[in-house]
């Protein structure tokens, strides 16, 4: 690709620092937790203008239950190449009104607001890159965009949307957050996300203490052997972060339920950790409970492929160019959409949005210095894509 195209584009972006601040205030602005669908297609249509503004193609996927998805396209009528997919997730894991206590706000060179980083941020720069692109006609492939709307549960609807615009692609680039390193992420832990119900038996626990079945009881032993599960030197962790249960005070409680957090790298650790989870939920220790599992969503790990590190020494290569010459590849214990593409075969990177911190909690921070520089790489990164 020609220096004056490079040129043209990183002197567009750097001229688009106050726009992408207005949107991603105006995006941050409106609450749209995972289960909020209302709130969550609003981001959308947000986005949806954003489009429109600047000739992109886009079109919404519907869902019933999560909100819907967002697919937009930068092509030349009639191309068959394959595209790159520009990724990210519009959802948050705050609860409707958030917005009104803490809403967008600037201090000194740190944006603050519900998803500021985590990761309204990265679909900014991932939307302006597009219009970049959109604006000079001078993509070097077709390039996709795909804005989902329930990653922080796990994806149960966008999963399969996600692993088919991912086979269809030749390289994924995800903008969730930048560390706060200011490294991008080439690996990530996968995860799993279960509840299991308890069920014992009621009784009063003064006068007929010894008809009583406690599924509390059985709770507590179950908690115990879940945990002693983890195995930090192989990165397995265990943690049951959700309990409920109980009738009163004085019965034996007949129902208990726990919500379990389950983390590995290795791909193989999934089924044999999986499998003694299993055998604690069918091994009762308090006479008399029963128990069942179920699983409510799960994210794949991010393993970085030979293809994947290709790609990620032309993206540190365009970043360096863009005024980043410290980014390196890091390790997350997170999880993401970007396992699901990484493992359809997909080069794929993640974690190139801007700067962020302590996301998922009222402190959550954006460093606005970093915007300009990670649209800027991503630009650079699509331009240089290595040949397939």
């Amino acid at each position: 690709m020609s220096s004056s195209t490079e040129t043209q584009i990183t002197e567009w972006l750097a001229s688009q620092r106050q726009p992408m601040i207005e949107l991603l205030r105006d995006v941050v602005n409106i609450d749209s937790g995972s289960y909020n669908k209302p709130g969550v297609d609003a981001v959308g249509a947000r986005f949806e203008r954003h489009f429109a503004e600047y000739g992109i193609a886009c079109f919404r996927e519907p869902h019933d239950v999560s909100g819907d998805a967002l697919h937009g396209s930068v092509a030349k009528p009639g191309s068959n190449e394959k595209p790159v997919l520009l990724m990210g997730h519009r959802d948050t894991v705050f609860p409707k009104g958030e917005v009104a206590h803490r809403p967008f706000s600037i201090e000194g060179s740190r944006a603050h607001g519900p998803g500021v980083a985590d990761m309204k941020a990265g679909l900014v720069i991932n939307v302006f890159v597009a219009a970049a692109f959109a604006k000079f006609g001078s993509a070097p492939c077709p390039i996709k965009l795909l804005i989902t709307s329930d990653e922080e549960i796990g994806s149960p609807s966008s999963r399969p949307v996600i692993e088919r615009e991912a086979r269809a692609a030749r390289a994924v680039y995800n903008s969730e957050p930048g560390r706060p390193t200011g490294n991008i992420t080439t690996s990530r832990k996968g995860g799993v996300f279960m509840r299991f119900e308890i069920f014992g038996k009621a009784a009063h626990s003064g006068n007929n203490f010894g008809d009583g079945i406690s599924a509390i009881g059985e709770l507590a032993h179950k908690i115990v052997r879940i945990h002693a599960l983890t195995d930090m030197a192989k990165g397995i962790t265990l943690n049951v972060g959700l309990i409920a249960g109980g009738q009163s005070v004085n019965t034996t409680a007949p129902h208990a339920e726990g919500q379990i957090d389950l983390r590995y790298i290795d791909p193989a650790d999934r089924a044999t950790t999986l499998a003694a989870i299993e055998a604690i939920i069918a091994t009762s220790t308090v006479p008399g409970t029963t128990a069942k599992l179920h699983i409510n969503g799960e994210f794949l790990p991010l393993v970085q492929s030979e293809s994947s590190k290709i790609l990620f020494d032309a993206y540190r290569a365009a970043a360096k160019d863009a005024g980043l010459p410290k980014l390196d590849g890091e390790f997350a214990g997170g999880c993401a959409d970007s396992g699901f593409t990484a493992s359809v075969g997909t080069p794929t990177l993640c974690g190139l949005g801007p700067v962020g911190g302590n996301v998922h909690t009222a402190q959550e921070w954006l460093d606005l210095d970093s915007i300009v520089p990670r649209a800027t790489a991503l630009a650079l990164a699509i331009l240089r894509i290595p040949v397939d």
